[in-house]
């Protein structure tokens, strides 16, 4: 049930469906990596607008399995994100797939992962079907998900679907096909992200694994100082760029 505001008005419910991998190249592509330890339910608080209430995040990954330093990372960091509130992971899985090498001309297995795209599209599509949201925030950049846009657009078009592209990241028919977008920054990355320390409800405390000292020294910085970034949560009505000769 909506929360009413101060003003009396109803606040709008937003589920957040997140694309973990898109969001994960987009920091690397950046060379971002002092906010690998990232709070996303925070990072996604901060992309709401006033009288807009985050009521769940589902954040759609993969498990790694080698090296055995990454995979102790990506755990890590899982169960940092476990200790969130609202918050769920769904997991796909790796696909082996063959390539040949520009190299050698040799065949080699590639892993290629999958289903994060299915994931988000089910449970965009059965919580629309729910009236579980008013709004939904769409993270990643991924056109395949364009379909489920689409669909969530004909058939429930009471409902808006905001798209949020990570660093990096952009995708001409998700901008076209949403009711706004933006891209995510610096600045919001600066302030969402998790403590050196995150304790587990059993009592364990995680450690971050990605370079404490530089994520906590950028962290404080006077991100007023920073470029001004377009993840404010100001939205915007979605703009085809194959229209714009016609503004």
């Amino acid at each position: 049930m909506n929360e009413t505001s101060n003003t009396g008005l109803m606040n709008e419910r937003v589920i957040a469906y997140m694309d973990g991998f898109n969001l994960y190249f987009g920091l690397k592509s950046a060379s971002w990596k002092r906010f690998y330890w990232l709070n996303l339910q925070m990072m996604t608080q901060n992309l709401l607008k006033p009288r807009q209430e985050l009521v769940f995040t589902k954040y759609s990954t993969s498990r790694v399995s080698y090296p055995p330093e990454k995979e102790r990372r990506q755990s890590t960091f899982l169960e940092a994100l476990e200790t969130l509130n609202d918050f769920r992971i769904y997991y796909g899985h790796y696909q082996a797939n063959p390539q040949r090498c520009r190299e050698c001309g040799n065949k080699v297995m590639m892993p290629s992962e999958k289903m994060t795209d299915v994931n988000i599209a089910v449970e965009m599509m059965s919580d629309a079907y729910q009236n579980l949201f008013d709004v939904a925030l769409l993270i990643s950049a991924d056109s395949d998900l364009t379909a489920p846009v689409l669909a969530i657009k004909n058939l429930f078009p009471e409902k808006r679907l905001i798209v949020a592209f990570p660093p990096q990241r952009h995708s001409a028919q998700l901008q076209c096909l949403a009711h706004g977008f933006l891209q995510i920054g610096r600045a919001n990355l600066a302030k969402s992200l998790f403590p050196e320390k995150v304790q587990k409800a059993d009592g364990f405390v995680l450690r971050e694994a990605f370079g404490v000292e530089m994520i906590r020294a950028y962290s404080e910085m006077d991100t007023t100082a920073l470029e001004p970034e377009i993840d404010r949560p100001v939205y915007e009505v979605g703009v085809c760029p194959a229209d714009l000769s016609a503004i």
